[in-house]
């Protein structure tokens, strides 16, 4: 890692300076954590009170504010700190290895350029593989899958057959796309399967999380649109279709038949039923239930999940609830004795 400068920092993220804009930092931290030559950054007001206690050098905030460190004022304090923590550590490197002659490639695949496959992974019939794509050990190509240029695919992941992968796309270890969906008919008692016979569709920039699985559609598509980052172990049902630019955090889980809009973030262990709409630019807070569509814009909480501000203000009276009901005894008490007085 290179030391810089808080001036060639400010410089490259489009900032400004205040403090000496010579200090020099070699690293990140988190507020609390840092010592002399990290920078660090500020977007939430909770943590506030850190800025006075920080050993930081520097600090990213949105605009001037009280701190021991220098200050680098940007635009938006966390976009600029990604900036800087890709310039200072980069991302993670691969290694350039070549196609290993212990992977199992079939004849009739097609790789492209500069590919990079690792010991015991296995391309299958017909797979098609973009130019310089990383594949780690253990994963598996699908019969007739089509696989995008600069795809990174993680250890022991699987793609399934006839499925279609964008470009840039990241699939993390141990995820699951493409595999049958969760169909079945029950006659007399007995669940009966039935054939998956679409597809799954992950379009260009969509990161998949370790463990994380999507289904192959009944009929049609699954779809992932551009964008689009799943955290670990999130189920996306058959014939779900999620929008451009979404975040599904981890242990999200959508039923089949779904369809998200752009820019729509679901959060931790957020439970979304089967055969509804989410629109727009919609967020739906963690451990959240939903079961019915969802007008563009709207801020959700709880089970079942309403606007998190009215949700808000229900969780924040359950503490007072055992009072509540011992008061509504005691006035029930009075009513029935000043009643009987009156009768």
């Amino acid at each position: 890692m290179r030391t810089r400068t808080l001036e060639e920092l400010a410089k490259h993220v489009g900032g400004t300076i205040h403090g000496d804009p010579k200090i020099t930092v070699s690293s990140v931290a988190t507020m609390e954590s840092a010592q002399p030559g990290d920078i660090t950054f500020y977007s939430n007001a909770k943590y506030e009170f850190q800025l006075k206690t920080t050993k930081a050098s520097a600090v990213i905030v949105s605009e001037e504010i009280e701190s021991n460190a220098a200050l680098l004022i940007a635009d938006d304090p966390y976009y600029a700190f990604m900036q800087i923590v890709v310039l200072i550590y980069g991302h993670r490197k691969h290694k350039q290895t070549g196609i290993s002659k212990k992977a199992s490639i079939s004849e009739s695949a097609k790789i492209g350029k500069n590919c990079n496959i690792a010991d015991f992974a296995t391309i299958s019939d017909n797979a098609k593989i973009g130019d310089n794509c990383t594949i780690y050990p253990g994963a598996f190509i699908g019969p007739d899958v089509t696989l995008g240029s600069d795809c990174i695919i993680y250890p022991n992941a699987v793609i399934y057959n006839n499925c279609i992968i964008g470009s840039r796309v990241i699939i993390h270890s141990n995820a699951s796309i493409g595999q049958d969906g969760f169909g079945f008919a029950t006659h007399q008692g007995v669940h009966l399967k039935i054939p998956q016979v679409g597809i799954v569709i992950i379009e260009d920039d969509v990161e998949i999380g370790a463990a994380a699985c999507i289904e192959r559609a009944t009929l049609g598509e699954t779809i992932v649109c551009k964008g689009t980052k799943i955290g670990d172990m999130v189920a996306v049902g058959h014939g779900t279709k999620v929008g451009e630019h979404c975040l599904l955090v981890p242990q999200v889980g959508i039923a089949g038949s779904v369809t998200l809009g752009h820019h729509v973030a679901l959060g931790g262990q957020a439970g979304i039923a089967g055969h509804i709409t989410i629109g727009n630019m919609v967020q739906v807070g963690a451990k959240s239930g939903l079961s019915n569509n969802v007008p563009d814009g709207k801020v959700l909480l709880g089970i079942p999940a309403m606007d998190a501000n009215k949700t808000k203000r229900i969780y924040g009276t359950l503490p007072q609830l055992p009072d509540m009901r011992r008061k509504i005894k005691q006035l029930e008490k009075k009513l029935a004795k000043l009643e009987k007085n009156e009768g």
